[in-house]
């Protein structure tokens, strides 16, 4: 059976390339993204699509795949906001995902972004390397003690709760679904106004929803204190950018850590280092001295790229032979 990867990196050969030893699919990789532009290239006959994050999944490009004979469309990533589902299940298209890989991977990620704009460690390496040992600028602040709110306590937000119960934070939660767990360690759940009133420091671990989209937007940034610390591991689309910029603008952002983009298809997982970029915000968001930005690395771990695999080639083969795997990979049965 043949497995059609886009968007594919030469470290997701590596892995998916290993992990098939146990299958023995026929693996094809495309680096270029899925979407009309390519879908029509896709081999007749082809039964299985791999894609991630960036690729376009439309009822147009669902019903070119459905008329090539593709059966199964496997994302190798948590999120599924990129893929009308709809229309797959109008084709009969089975469609999986990967719930959790390494929830540690993107928490810690987190947590190293917090702590990089806090104590402004890569800001101290660049003026060591020049031999330039002054503090002035440097300053930071002690995470002990201070109001931390989660947004989202599914699997890698309930993580990064208890690594910032281990800072000695006081740690408080927003989501529709509590988690007894969290709860039984202290966490204390509130909605989500109260939330942002509370927190001097804000980290998103929630799926892209229609409901959701642009969740930190001008009126929710005027509900935060002064000087909120933002970090936003999960969507783009979560935060409004220009309202973000003119938060930052203000001071009402102290600190901004991202490492996904709204419009961040056109850019991440791309080496533009020769290339002029036209997107005025992410230039601005550049711009800021207070804001980190990483191109989607939070799941860049050795640990997480081989769960994806393991478990992204286990759904196709349990799906293939009429099984529904035994986990919550599977999003149209």
């Amino acid at each position: 059976m043949k497995i059609a990867f886009f968007s594919a990196k030469p470290y997701d050969k590596t892995f998916f390339e290993e992990h098939n030893k146990s299958f023995g699919f026929q693996l094809e990789f495309w680096e270029t993204h899925l979407g009309p532009h390519v879908v029509n290239a896709v081999d007749q006959g082809t039964e299985v699509i791999c894609v991630f994050v960036n690729d376009k999944l439309t009822a147009e490009v669902i019903g070119t795949l459905s008329e090539k004979g593709v059966k199964i469309i496997a994302l190798r990533c948590a999120g599924f906001n990129n893929v009308d589902l709809v229309a797959a299940k109008a084709q009969g298209i089975r469609v999986c995902r990967v719930p959790a890989y390494s929830p540690e991977a993107v928490a810690e990620h987190a947590v190293a972004m917090l702590l990089t704009l806090n104590r402004k460690t890569h800001k101290a390496y660049n003026r060591v390397r020049e031999q330039n040992f002054s503090l002035n600028g440097l300053m930071g602040f002690n995470l002990h003690g201070k109001t931390v709110g989660v947004i989202g306590t599914g699997k890698i937000g309930k993580v990064f709760c208890k690594i910032m119960l281990g800072f000695g934070c006081k740690v408080i939660a927003y989501d529709p679904y509590q988690d007894e767990d969290l709860k039984g360690l202290g966490i204390q759940y509130l909605d989500f106004d109260s939330l942002l009133e509370q927190s001097e420091i804000i980290s998103l671990h929630c799926p892209l929803s229609p409901e959701n989209h642009h969740i930190i937007n001008k009126q929710s940034l005027d509900m935060m204190r002064k000087n909120v610390t933002l970090i936003n591991t999960s969507r783009g689309g979560l935060l409004n950018t220009h309202d973000v910029i003119q938060a930052l603008k203000s001071g009402q952002i102290a600190y901004l850590g991202i490492d996904v983009y709204e419009q961040e298809e056109k850019l991440f997982f791309k080496d533009l280092s020769g290339s002029i970029i036209e997107d005025d915000d992410i230039q601005r968001l550049m711009s800021f001295p207070n804001v980190l930005l990483t191109g989607h690395q939070a799941f860049f771990t050795a640990d997480a790229l081989g769960q994806i695999a393991s478990i992204t080639l286990n759904s196709i083969h349990e799906l293939v032979n009429g099984r529904t795997p035994e986990d919550e990979s599977v999003l149209l049965n």
